[in-house]
Formats: structure tokens, sequence, C-alpha cells
């Protein structure tokens, strides 16, 4: 097949779908390359700012300059730099400097790539939490709302995947809700313990700037420091090697594959009860389930989330690796990974988020689905309380035991072998044997006394 012509360009290459598909546009931006070079020239507009202030001869020509070209990006001539120079900093450093004549001596004095390499990957990581956490706050928010207005509607709970004691709607989502705070308050921990890497030199002992102040220790610590402040952070890194320590990716990313695998067991269960036609996700009036099967009301968005989950829980393997790999003070080997690893974990977290968001906000509930389900397996749950009220009634336990035994077994035939339905009950009033309580089955059979205490478990506070 012929290359595609210009025109073509767009179809004719690979482009990553978490981002032409699926990713929201400012979560997008964030791991663009206009940001990121963006970037670049906002932190040595900073370490010109800051190396000025300490008294390099630097001018209010050459910051000025610095500062009215800080978007204007010329990603030819970069490309064709890097491609020349096989650097990919020294390439934009380059491409700053010209249209920057006066600072152009001055771009970068007494950094190192990871300057701005390590500094950027810092702010992007740390905006690109900002842009999560909201997200996540508000898929909580729509699943507490939920969770509160089915605080009371009784389902069979599962355990195995086997009917087990009974649960609410409601109680059952606080379940997804608490799992979805630990993960609130992982990513909240991960963004606050990010520091900066700062202004720390090649092997981060920050000579190059101990020589460019004369050996002035106190303004070298200011330096790092005014920059740190102007990047928007509290705090550098103490210590670096080249790069920051690449154990603080390895923190960022568990996070987030900690968050896919809340996601991932979320969306399991809301296509289980999809099967089960309890509750569903959203589903468009023109929407297409099947192309062979016009009937299906396939749970894909929930699927869509459990796909991309399980490839966010992959991507923490990256970073671990790399960082069991630096030797001592940097190798270069993280850099072609980092760059794939970093921005898929953030995109992929973003779009598993906007999409359960969506869901949450659109569940549709079939309480008599799930009435009759409760129906069909509660008999078999109500028979310690039938045998209790028998006992109370004057009966024997042991005997009122054997009774039931017979008839739940004769009930289980009927469902097993028959398809039928559950009729322990029916045949529990037509024994003589239980007439002492028949006026009381109806009573011991209401779902709600089965539940415990999930309705005020789902109302529940967290203390102060």
């Amino acid at each position: 097949m012929a290359a595609p012509g210009a025109e073509e360009d767009v179809f004719g290459r690979y482009r990553s779908p978490l981002v032409s598909r699926y990713a929201s546009p400012e979560m997008g931006f964030n791991f663009s390359e206009r940001r990121k070079f963006g970037t670049w020239r906002r932190l040595w507009l900073y370490l010109a700012q800051a190396e000025k202030s300490l008294g390099l001869p630097i001018t209010d020509d050459q910051i000025q300059e610095m500062e009215a070209n800080l978007d204007n990006i010329d990603f030819k001539m970069a490309a064709e730099e890097e491609k020349r120079l096989r650097h990919d900093v020294m390439a934009h450093v380059h491409t700053f400097a010209h249209c920057c004549p006066k600072a152009a001596a001055i771009i970068h004095l007494g950094a190192t790539s990871c300057y701005v390499g390590d500094n950027t990957d810092l702010i992007v990581l740390r905006d690109g939490f900002n842009l999560l956490l909201p997200k996540l706050a508000t898929v909580i928010s729509r699943l507490a709302d939920f969770a509160e207005q089915y605080a009371d509607l009784p389902t069979l709970g599962f355990t195995h995947y086997q009917p087990a004691q009974l649960t609410t709607v409601g109680k059952r989502c606080c379940l997804w809700i608490q799992d979805l705070c630990m993960d609130l308050r992982n990513l909240e921990r991960a963004r606050d313990d990010l520091r900066f890497r700062g202004v720390k030199g090649t092997t981060g002992t920050q000579a190059s700037f101990l020589q460019l102040f004369e050996g002035d220790h106190d303004k070298v610590e200011e330096l790092d420091r005014l920059v740190t402040v102007k990047a928007g952070f509290k705090q550098a890194y103490l210590v670096t090697g080249q790069t920051y320590s690449r154990k603080v990716d390895v923190e960022v990313l568990s996070v987030l594959a900690s968050l896919g695998a809340s996601i991932h067991k979320i969306c399991t269960d809301i296509r289980l009860l999809a099967n089960l036609k309890e509750i569903e996700e959203p589903f468009e009036t023109d929407q297409i389930g099947s192309s062979a099967m016009p009937y299906k009301r396939n749970p894909m968005r929930s699927e869509r989330c459990c796909s991309l989950a399980r490839h966010l829980m992959t991507l923490v393997l990256n970073p671990l690796h790399t960082a069991s790999v630096q030797w001592f003070e940097r190798t270069l080997d993280d850099s072609a990974n980092r760059r794939v690893c970093l921005a898929e974990a953030f995109l992929t977290a973003d779009i598993i988020l906007s999409t359960l968001q969506n869901i949450s906000e659109g569940f549709v509930v079939y309480p008599k689905v799930i009435e009759r389900r409760i129906r069909q397996e509660l008999p078999f749950m109500a028979t310690e309380n039938i045998i209790m009220a028998m006992v109370k009634a004057g009966g024997n336990r042991q005997d009122c035991h054997e009774k039931i035994r017979i008839l739940s077994q004769q009930a289980a035939a009927v469902v097993k072998q028959e398809g039928g339905d559950n009729d322990l009950i029916a045949r529990i009033r037509a024994d003589p044997y239980f007439s002492p309580i028949q006026g009381q089955l109806e009573s011991l059979l209401e779902p709600t006394s089965f539940t415990g205490r999930a309705s005020q478990q789902v109302r529940l506070r967290e203390a102060a």
C-alpha cells in the first residue's frame, strides 16, 4: 500500500485511542507537546529570573524577550534541530534562542537536561492529579446520591457469586464508595508528596551553580528555593542524582493502578447485575448493542472501564523495573519508557473516571426483578426464623428442623429438576405441623427483616 498523502496523514498513521477516542481534552493537553515544551520555556525563564535576582549579569531586555516568546514555538525548527543534534533539549534551546537572540547566551545557564525534563514531568504529574481528583470526587458524590436513594431497597446478596443473606442496593453501592474514598485519599497524598527537582546540576551536586556564584552556597540554595516557588511547589527534593528518584514514579502509578482495581471491581459488579437484569448502565435510545442481535443491551461502558482498568493496573510494572535498574546517578534507559507509561496512566485514569461518572449518573434499577429474585431465594433463608417461631409456639427444635429439611429438599428438586418456582412456603402452609405459626409466615418472610443494619450503614458518617 502506498504511503498516504499529506491530506490523509491523520488517518494514515497510528494514533493512540487514549487521546484520539477517549481522554478529555484537558488531560490530553496536559501531556501534549505544546504543554511540555511551553513548560520547558517557562522553566528557563524562572531560572534566568532567579539568577538575575541573585546577581548574575542578566538584563531586563533578555528577561522580557523570553517572556514574550514563551508560546512562540517553531515545532518544525525544533524537529529539524533534534534530527541534526540527536538531543531534544538542545534542539529546543536552539529553537528558543532563535526567537530570543538577546537572551540566547543565558538560556539554560548552569542547567542540565533534567532541569527542564524532570521538573516538567513533576509539574505535569501534579497537574494530572489536579485533573483527576475532582472527577473522582464527582463519581463518589453521584454514587452517594444513588446509595441514599436506594438505601432501603432489599436485594439478594452474593458470596462466591452464590445467593447469600440479603443486603440493600444502597449498601452494596457503599462498598464501591468506600474503595473510591480510599483512592481519593491516596491520590491526594501522592500529589501532595510530590516535590520539585529544582536546580541540582548534572549529578545532583549543584556544582555548576556553585561555580556560577563563585562558591556562594547560600546563593545556590536560594536559587533552588526561588525556582521551586516560581514553579508552584512548596519544597524541592533535598537530594537527587541527575534525575529525581524514579521511586516517585512508582508511587504515582501505584495509586493510579489501585484506582484502576477499584473501578474494575465496580464495573464487574455492574456487568453481573446487568446480566441479572437488576441494574443496568445508561442505554441511549438509538444505541445498538449488537450488530447481529438487535435485542442486546450490552454494558459496553462498564466493559470499557474494565478493559482500560486492566491496562492501567499493568502500567505500574514499568516504573518498578525502571527504578530498579537506574545505575548510580542515572541511566537513560528510563527515558523512552517514561514517555509512554506516565502519560498513559493518567490518560487511562481520566477515561475510566469520566466513563464511570456517566454510568453513575444514569443507573436504571428494576425493583420488580430484584423482588422476584428475593422471593425465589428467601424461603430457604427464612427457615431459621421459621424454626425459632415454632419453638416459641411450643414446638421442638429438632422435629421442626427435620420437617423443614425434608420440605426444603422437595422444593429444591422442583426448582432444579423441573425448572419450577420455589414452593417451600406453599409446602409449609399445607403441612398441619406448622399451623401454630400460619399467621406469622408473611411477617417472617418480609425482606426488610433480613437486611440487618444495611440501611443504617448507608447513612453512617465518619467521625470528625
